[in-house]
């Protein structure tokens, strides 16, 4: 049946379009945690990321991620949590001690799958001696640095508040605490960027050993600073053979090109991530946090308020919550294609049809279009993008948009 009609106000008015997704049975469940704040807004940013006023206002946060959490578990359905990811802003900003206590009382309200992935999103220049150490004890098993380049031209470009120096310490002591997993972004097409530059990026990573590369092209964001003074970016045909000489390069170094901007020593790709993109349900905490959640009633889009100061008046109510969105049955199969089609193995019709509550057969169309096009192709029973349609992933996912 569709959603109440408190449900539909809950969606800020959103019209039922056609008949609610209703997968099957319940996605596995991850935790997504926003921490946004930043010491300064870097000009390409389009995430929620504010910089505080006085004091980090570590406490009341912590209080105010667990109350809301206290919101959701219901949605949890006994499920145990594949992983957790505390994004931001700047994760790292926030003392261990804050971020042992929130992991704490996420412990004692849901449970967690045996060697869970929990992530923190660091940020070299943030940092102090030890730090990470205490991140892992209080069960943090993945850093992700943001190195972004080890140019220090692009780095200034960019906005960032480290140097290439500070970048290669952050990443050496995350390594010395004993971090097993540990993953650096980089960006490609920067501002003056050249191939042989993007290379000297890949092999600075390669030569600190992470386990796992977020390597993608800076895109200019509506109402960033850089969409207001935009910058020169390299051609389009200088930005493909950046990315065409780091990939090879990282394939030859032993990375599984794994999915569109993700690059992984064999066992390490990033398993939170893979569960977005396997269309997978995920609790969303904190100021501006998504949720993505199933239940008898259908699937459900969950935006908090973006405000911190807002949020931190409002949670623990269903104040907190900005936007609820229902997925009818095309929303749901578009969905889980945009997310599915960007991993290189593809995925299985069958997992489409468990996610979704959608017959695969009714993709056929849009399938027989993609093959024609040589953008789509099948192996051992799944469904993925040729190499040809990942260069070309806008125009394949197009395919599969309804008419409107």
């Amino acid at each position: 049946m569709p959603p109440t009609e408190a449900a539909r106000a809950a969606g800020a008015g959103q019209a039922w379009p056609g008949r609610p997704a209703l997968p099957p049975r319940l996605p596995p469940l991850a935790l997504y945690v926003h921490l946004p704040w930043c010491v300064r807004k870097c000009p390409y940013c389009d995430f929620n990321s504010h910089v505080p006023v006085g004091a980090l206002p570590e406490r009341a946060y912590v209080d105010a991620l667990l109350a809301d959490l206290d919101l959701d578990l219901a949605a949890a359905a006994g499920r145990p949590l594949q992983s957790v990811y505390l994004g931001g802003g700047t994760p790292s900003l926030f003392s261990p001690e804050a971020l042992a206590r929130l992991l704490d009382g996420v412990r004692r309200r849901l449970a967690l799958v045996a060697h869970a992935e929990i992530t923190l999103e660091a940020n070299p220049g943030t940092l102090r001696a030890g730090y990470f150490a205490e991140l892992r004890a209080c069960g943090i098993n993945r850093i992700s640095v943001g190195v972004q380049s080890f140019d220090e031209r692009h780095l200034r470009t960019l906005g960032r508040i480290h140097d290439a120096a500070a970048a290669r310490a952050t990443v050496a002591a995350v390594q010395a605490a004993g971090f097993g997993e540990i993953n650096i972004d980089l960006m490609a097409g920067l501002p003056g960027q050249d191939v042989t530059q993007a290379l000297a990026d890949v092999e600075a990573a390669l030569a600190l050993a992470p386990t796992h590369l977020s390597h993608y092209q800076l895109t200019i964001e509506p109402g960033t600073a850089f969409a207001r003074r935009p910058p020169r970016v390299p051609a389009d045909a200088t930005v493909i053979a950046q990315q065409t000489a780091c990939r090879e390069r990282l394939a030859a170094a032993g990375f599984d090109h794994y999915e569109v901007s993700a690059l992984a020593r064999p066992g390490h790709a990033a398993r939170h991530n893979v569960h977005y993109w396997r269309f997978g349900d995920y609790l969303g905490i904190g100021a501006g946090a998504h949720a993505k959640l199933s239940g008898a009633d259908g699937i459900r889009r969950r935006t908090r308020l973006a405000n911190p100061a807002r949020y931190l008046d409002a949670a623990g109510s269903a104040a907190a919550v900005a936007e609820t969105l229902w997925l009818d049955a095309g929303d749901a199969a578009v969905e889980f294609l945009l997310n599915g089609l960007r991993l290189r193995q593809g995925f299985d019709p069958a997992l489409f049809e468990e996610r979704t509550g959608v017959a695969w057969a009714t993709q056929q169309p849009a399938v027989v279009r993609a093959q024609a096009l040589g953008l789509l192709e099948q192996a051992a029973g799944r469904w993925r993008a040729s190499a040809r349609g990942w260069a070309l992933l806008d125009t394949l996912l197009g395919l599969f948009l309804p008419a409107r």
